[in-house]
């Protein structure tokens, strides 16, 4: 077995399918419980309980369908057959939860977002473990991971910029939410067609195939995997902090409504810049270095953030363009790390199981939003703060606002640095196990 780079149009191919996926995912915790919450009189308790609701169901389907997607076998191969099956559930649940009838309430969010939910797991768990089989170098992997959230971001900014260009203030006609429903139902099959024709299926490097019991044992005794998962969900549930907040804090704590979809646009754009940056670091201080030296200079510009009122637009717009700058690390980073931590348990336990090792990971991406969303929407309530953008909020209000926005991101990312920043599986003792595996 040898280690060969895919090509630069083979990675093209793999990373189309990443567009439509992430104009799903940013919307569904970010612009889809204001929309709800202000267009259908939901409360935001309410839309944040339903949130952590649906994450306890990726409890069980997640598992599910990483096992599935290690097992399942067909002419096309394990991951690709198993990818793209999925997607006609995955671009109907996101056309009916965007655009939805005028008189849709909790239950109607409820059951597309539960659709969704599963649709989208469906579709990531094996899309991912294509990518991280499909390169096996150590900085390979940082290559492709920085094609394939590079298309991320491009569709995170279609999410921001459709919606916000077509108006988010009405749940009438073909509103902005809608024009994003119409994008996926066609670019996600279409994209995912592309990929799994000119793609080829990855090596599969199984050698036995291990029980249940088994599977767990080799799991737990993947020390590096647990570190990285434990380091994963603090910087996770971090950044999800801000992003659940973003929309209140611009159009509530800076005055500036208008200036929403702007800012996010901006942060999006320099993410897209941070993604070669991130490769470019991680070739010269190892993937994990960079990464913690990336998540130490966040801490230190959102701090800036929880000190800004009203009108301070251009401070704030500085901090976006600084953080998501730092974004591109925190998406292309720690997925390529994932890849090399799975390899440490396919030469222990002898079988590939990538997907499901995804699947844990998919769990803890889910639990660190939907924490976030059970946490910090139930204390703004709390703090007295109302969903109404028309609202008067009280100085308290806002400065909870403002502190649970800004600060408390900022401990949980420090745990993650102390917990990555002497990571043992660098670039020497990944090659050394590459070895081993090709033994």
């Amino acid at each position: 077995m040898t280690d060969t780079a895919p090509t630069t149009s083979r990675l093209l191919f793999y990373a189309l399918p990443a567009l439509p996926l992430a104009a799903i995912a940013l919307p569904f915790y970010i612009v889809v419980p204001t929309f709800y919450a202000d267009n259908f009189g939901i409360s935001l308790a309410a839309i944040g309980g339903l949130l952590l609701a649906i994450r306890l169901l990726d409890a069980v389907t997640d598992p599910l369908f990483g096992w599935l997607s290690d097992r399942v076998r067909s002419g096309f191969g394990r991951r690709r057959f198993f990818f793209l099956i999925s997607t006609p559930l995955t671009a109907l649940s996101a056309f009916m939860l965007f655009w939805p009838p005028s008189d849709a309430g909790i239950v109607y969010l409820a059951i597309w977002g539960v659709a969704l939910s599963i649709g989208s797991t469906w579709s990531l768990l094996p899309y991912t473990a294509w990518g991280a089989e499909l390169a096996t170098g150590y900085q390979d992997r940082v290559r492709l991971s920085g094609w394939r959230e590079g298309a991320t971001l491009v569709g995170s900014l279609l999410a921001i910029t459709l919606p916000f260009a077509g108006g988010i203030d009405t749940a009438f006609g073909f509103h902005g939410l809608a024009w994003l429903a119409v994008l996926i139902a066609v670019a996600l099959p279409v994209s995912a067609l592309i990929a799994v024709w000119r793609v080829p299926e990855p090596v599969d490097l199984t050698k036995r195939q291990l029980s249940i019991g088994e599977g767990i044992r080799h799991l737990g005794r993947n020390k590096p995997f647990l570190r990285l998962v434990a380091a994963f969900l603090l910087n996770s549930f971090a950044n999800a902090v801000p992003a659940s907040l973003f929309l209140y804090f611009v159009g509530q704590r800076l005055g500036r409504p208008d200036l929403q979809g702007p800012l996010l646009f901006t942060y999006f754009l320099c993410a897209i810049a941070g993604v070669p940056l991130a490769v470019a670091l991680a070739r010269r201080v190892g993937k994990h270095r960079a990464w913690s030296i990336a998540m130490l200079a966040a801490c230190l510009i959102f701090s800036v953030a929880g000190f800004l009122g009203e009108g301070d637009v251009i401070p704030f717009a500085i901090v976006c363009a600084a953080t998501g700058l730092l974004l591109g690390f925190d998406l292309t980073l720690p997925a390529a790390i994932q890849a090399d931590v799975i390899d440490n348990d396919t030469a222990t336990s002898g079988e590939q199981r990538t997907g499901l090792y995804f699947a844990a990971w998919s769990f803890v991406t889910k639990l660190s939003v939907a924490l976030s969303a059970g946490i910090v929407f139930p204390l703004l309530d709390i703090a007295g703060f109302v969903s109404n953008p028309t609202a008067v909020q009280t100085p308290h209000a806002l400065m909870a606002l403002s502190g649970l926005y800004a600060w408390l991101p900022i401990l949980p990312k420090l745990a993650a640095i102390a917990i990555m920043w002497r990571f043992s599986l660098d670039e020497a003792a990944h090659a050394r196990l590459r070895q081993e595996l090709s033994r």
